[in-house]
């Protein structure tokens, strides 16, 4: 556990390899849509920055879908 005050959040230490990832790839997810969400009420260059960056957490899906798959595949 993390002692320093300014430290708001923390990762649990035993967490599982699997859970990492999943959470990883939920919070990708999850910004992901809100991005989509927040670039129909932007436009012009403000817009194209919401959905650049919405590329970048889209490549973070991606990357983090193909390590779940590795490290803890869906049986079946």
């Amino acid at each position: 556990m993390v002692n320093d005050s300014t430290t708001l959040f923390t990762v649990a230490p035993n967490a599982s390899n699997e859970t990492l990832i999943t959470n990883s790839y939920e919070t990708f997810t999850s910004v992901s849509t809100l991005l989509l969400d927040l670039s129909e009420d932007l436009n012009g260059k403000h817009r194209d920055i919401a959905l650049a960056i919405h590329q970048l957490s889209e490549l973070g899906v991606l990357l983090t879908a193909r390590l779940l798959d590795r490290e803890a595949p869906c049986p079946g």
